[in-house]
């Protein structure tokens, strides 16, 4: 009897920790330090294997965050917004021959644009790809709704900032003119952990 015991011990910590790596997580190096990002491949599989794609192809190698919203009346700490990045500014060339992702909508994935989430950049529904941007407080008006803006499906979520807020935060507070960086921020990769 014991000896079951411990084999079913066994058996359920591993399907425990199988469970637990199903959700890949990418580090996102910065000069101002590093943010580490759990994605949701069982809510949202075929934006976050694009994703994992352009990861592991090494796009993001010196790209940048380049986009900003935040609300000047704030103070930095309490400040709400975005910041965006990919590969826009730093390889158009690039970003041009990348094929669009089919769009999952938080309707479908039942995910939320609450603070820390990562989701897609996009113009209409297909066209996102390399471009994302990271949610600073919670941005709920870029989930998919009969009131949201536009099209009204909003952005692809696809995971969620696990360490590094504090990173993000002293990214959306450089200096910007508009909605962009007065200077880009270097991203020098992103990389599966």
């Amino acid at each position: 009897m014991y000896k079951v015991f411990v084999i079913l011990t066994a058996i359920f910590l591993i399907s425990c920790n199988g469970t637990k790596n199903k959700k890949p997580h990418v580090l996102i190096n910065t000069f101002y330090g590093d943010v580490e990002v759990e994605l949701f491949p069982e809510k949202a599989p075929k934006t976050v294997a694009a994703f994992l794609l352009y990861v592991d192809s090494g796009y993001y190698k010196n790209s940048s965050f380049y986009r900003v919203l935040s609300n000047e009346n704030l103070p930095p700490d309490a400040n709400a917004g975005l910041i965006q990045g990919g590969i826009y500014k730093s390889n158009p060339n690039k970003l041009s021959q990348v094929p669009g992702i089919i769009h999952e909508s938080t309707g479908q994935t039942g995910l939320s644009h609450t603070s820390g989430t990562i989701s897609l950049a996009r113009t209409t529904p297909g066209t996102a790809s390399t471009e994302f941007f990271i949610c600073v407080g919670d941005q709920t008006q870029f989930d998919s709704s009969a009131s949201a803006g536009g099209d009204r499906l909003g952005f692809a979520a696809f995971g969620k900032v696990v360490s590094g807020m504090d990173i993000v935060r002293k990214i959306q507070n450089e200096p910007s003119h508009g909605d962009n960086f007065d200077t880009p921020i270097n991203i020098a990769g992103i990389e599966r952990l």
